[in-house]
């Protein structure tokens, strides 16, 4: 029969909510942090069962059963307990453990440990209500730190001596072997005398998920000490980047405050906090947060906030939280920051201003794309519309780290949005003017940044020409991207460039560029069915629909992605000589009546080679792959032939 240690049950019981492995079998309703329902022992119609996630039971008022998710499935299925653990192991993705000699010897070597830490952590205690502790009392007083606070936490002090708690150890029966590799006694490697890790140190118990003491961090006494804090090595019991300081009664407190776990950067700040009477605060063992202590948070709590010194360190480790999450994000799982004011850390602000302080900083918390926003604004020069490309980059790159593919899509339209209302050209107050029923200029007398305005109904030339229209010309775009998400790859700085003038069809674009920023693997069908989901799903029936637009073969499912590809840069072409061109030849004809007869020359010369230039676009036969140069490059040889004329 394989063995389970209680470490391996803490593991299996940890990974699972209660609720998701009771909820199979009875029917839970949500009442405040807990979970209601029918007893499954009992025939009753109230609810008397209820069961708690964050303290992990169950409890059946009308039967007077109490337990876990263990003695659940024994009690209702009838399941041995090997069996329940091998049902939930499963679930859990968790690996039985092998019975060997090899495990059983383990087993019983990480009890010695347990036990040698506990006995530490009862002498660090009691010394420093001695003499030599008198030092530490001193230091702890100064910080405000009281009786309660110092038996709640079992603060303790480590001697100066270099054997104090070898020796005590020792004499209560615990081998040498045993005290190093719980991490309490260093052994030099020239094979001298062991002596003790921590001396002359502050000591703070580290608890494991059984409240049982698995390591030690030191807060130096000595100003000259090589390391202000210090922390037992890894060790059987001990992995540092498992570990939050605190973690099990803050996570009671959390839900019984229904609040948030609260993640602070040192020890004192989670001990000042508790004495203020926020005890739901945890905080990592000097390093980064990693995936395993996110995961501890996200158990206990949606959306832990983190709680960082307000300095260039802290916003730093912020931001590298802000790294390690974005991947692991996942519906409803996220982090909030909150930021102290510079220079201080919450025990600093406490001391200085109160708990009422701390509380508003903790309500001025900022969601996680907050902060990356902010992060990458800050970060990056805007100033061109090279860097801003390289920011809308960089951004989607992020994004795509996401792995949940929810999160992902939310993530990419949202910080598109973002985007787009940051670098909106600014609308002036003479653009927003009626247009002449006639069309023609709109701007100030000899203002250059004026722009054309087209009649208010066709004129009889273009309905002689009958060409396509502008919704038409837009909407090829967004029906190449659709039937052909692949296309955007090929093709990505033109689409991220594209000038999209009819509302529903620029919605369409932002909600397509943002699910395939967010997933880039998305097929066809997929894309669709992502988008009839969307405010843009309006827009994509009309354009999936139109008759005009099927009629283009390139357009069409089947075609091959070169066709597509083709059909695109001839379209890209065509669009821009209809449209940006043509706008730039209107913006010189502003200055034709003012400059004369040599001004109006030049800009109906270069008129006429654009408009030459401008039937490329229509040449399907043709290879027309380098055409949107040949329109850049008229346009250039335009305005410098006009420019000439208006700047002699």
């Amino acid at each position: 029969m394989p063995r389970f240690t209680p470490d391996f049950l803490d593991e299996l019981k940890a990974r699972l909510r209660p609720s998701d492995v009771i909820g199979r079998y009875v029917k839970l309703k949500k009442q405040g942090n807990e979970w209601a329902g029918l007893s499954p022992f009992t025939k009753e119609k109230t609810p008397s069962f209820f069961v708690n996630d964050q303290k992990g039971f169950y409890h059946c008022f009308s039967s007077s059963k109490h337990g876990d998710i263990i003695s659940f499935l024994q009690e209702t299925q009838r399941l041995t307990f090997v069996e329940a653990i091998e049902q939930l192991a499963e679930e859990a993705g968790l690996p039985l453990p092998v019975e060997t000699p090899g495990e059983a010897e383990r087993a019983e070597k990480a009890q010695g440990l347990a036990e040698a830490s506990a006995a530490a952590a009862k002498f660090f205690a009691a010394m420093l209500h001695r003499a030599d502790g008198r030092v530490a009392m001193n230091y702890l007083t100064g910080r405000e730190v009281t009786k309660e606070q110092i038996e709640a936490f079992a603060i303790g002090f480590a001697p100066s001596s270099r054997s104090a708690l070898k020796d005590f150890l020792l004499n209560k029966g615990f081998t040498e072997d045993t005290l190093i590799e719980a991490g309490l006694l260093i052994k030099p490697d020239d094979g001298s005398a062991s002596y003790d890790r921590f001396r002359n140190r502050v000591m703070f118990p580290i608890r494991g998920s059984r409240e049982r003491v698995i390591a030690f961090g030191g807060r130096a006494l000595d100003p000259d000490a090589r390391a202000k804090y210090l922390n037992s090595p890894e060790t059987p019991l001990f992995h540092k980047g498992s570990v939050l300081y605190n973690y099990a009664p803050a996570r009671i407190a959390s839900a019984d405050e229904k609040a948030p776990l609260i993640v602070c950067e040192g020890y004192m700040d989670v001990i000042a906090l508790w004495g203020a009477g926020i005890k739901r605060a945890v905080a990592p063992l000097g390093t980064a947060l990693t995936e395993d202590q996110l995961a501890l948070l996200w158990r206990a709590s949606d959306e832990p906030v983190l709680c960082f010194d307000g300095d260039k360190a802290g916003r730093g480790a912020a931001f590298r939280s802000v790294d390690r999450a974005l991947p692991l994000l996942k519906p409803g799982k996220s982090l909030s920051f909150a930021f102290m004011p510079e220079g201080q850390d919450p025990d600093d602000l406490l001391r200085a201003e109160g708990v009422s302080a701390v509380n508003q900083v903790l309500a001025d918390e900022q969601p996680l794309v907050d902060v990356l926003w902010d992060r990458e604004i800050q970060n990056h020069a805007l100033d061109t519309p090279e860097r801003r490309a390289a920011l809308r980059m960089h951004l989607r790159d992020l994004v795509k780290a996401i792995a949940d593919k929810d999160v992902r899509n939310a993530y990419g339209a949202e910080l598109a949005k973002r985007l787009d209302e940051r670098f909106a050209p600014p609308k002036r107050k003479w653009e927003e003017r009626k247009p002449r029923q006639g069309g023609g200029w709109q701007g100030k007398p000899g203002d250059q940044r004026g722009r054309y305005a087209p009649p208010a109904r066709p004129t009889d030339d273009l309905k002689r020409r009958g060409g396509p229209s502008q919704w038409s010309r837009e909407a090829v775009f967004l029906l190449a991207a659709v039937n052909h998400p692949a296309l955007i790859e090929r093709q990505e700085s033109a689409f991220f460039q594209l000038d999209i003038v009819d509302p529903g069809l620029k919605s369409l674009l932002s909600e397509i560029l943002s699910a395939i920023s967010a997933n880039p693997g998305l097929d066809s069908t997929a894309l669709k069915s992502h988008l009839t989901q969307t405010g843009a799903a309006g827009p994509l029936e009309r354009v999936l629909n139109d008759p005009e637009l099927s009629k283009q073969r390139f357009l069409r499912p089947e075609a091959e992605l070169d066709e597509v590809d083709q059909g695109f840069r001839n379209s890209l072409a065509h669009h821009l000589s209809e449209s940006t061109l043509k706008q730039e030849i209107a913006r010189s004809a502003s200055q034709i009546f003012t400059d004369g007869d040599e001004g109006w020359i030049a800009a109906t010369a270069a008129r006429e080679e654009l408009i030459n230039s401008s039937k490329l676009g229509e040449a399907e036969a043709r290879d027309e792959s380098d055409s949107p140069k040949r329109f850049e490059d008229a346009l250039d040889r335009m305005k410098k032939s006009v420019d000439t004329k208006f700047n002699r």
